[in-house]
This record gives structure tokens, C-alpha cells and sequence, in this order.
């Protein structure tokens, strides 16, 4: 076949549909990329907020007194249990 002989209609409409599910594909392409962007942004925001509490615990372990007997977990328990 040569650069000017026409397609026939069944490689034409083949052309297109790959065309059109190109398009489609490009479109979805750009649609996670985004949703990737703004996944990372919610994770650097969660790990700063992380970072900051974990500063505050260990502000607060380091200014409670040095002698003071570590907390015990069961004493939070509601008496009902």
C-alpha cells in the first residue's frame, strides 16, 4: 500500500477506536497522577502533624518528674471492666 492509497473502512474504523481508547487512556493517565499528587500531599502533611506529636510526648516524658513511677496502663480502664 502506498503513503497515498485510501484505507478501507474496516482499518479506518480500527484507527479511530484506537484513537478514541488513546484518548480515554490519557485522560485516565492524568486523572491518577493527580490522585498520586494528592495522595502524597495528605501523607507529608500527616507526617509532619506525626513528627509534631511525637515532639510533644517526648516534651511532655521529659517534664514529668524523674522520679515519678511510669504510668500503668490498666489504671485507665473503666471500673466496669
Amino acid at each position: 500500500m502506498t503513503a497515498s492509497a485510501p484505507l478501507d473502512a474496516r482499518t479506518q474504523e480500527r484507527i479511530d477506536n484506537l484513537e478514541i481508547k488513546a484518548g480515554f487512556a490519557e485522560d485516565l493517565l492524568d486523572q491518577l497522577n493527580l490522585t498520586i499528587f494528592r495522595q502524597q500531599q495528605q501523607i507529608d502533611r500527616l507526617a509532619a502533624q506525626l513528627a509534631q506529636l511525637n515532639q510533644q510526648v517526648q516534651r511532655q516524658g521529659a517534664g514529668s518528674s524523674e522520679g515519678a513511677a511510669a504510668r500503668d496502663p490498666r489504671d485507665d480502664i473503666p471500673p466496669h471492666y
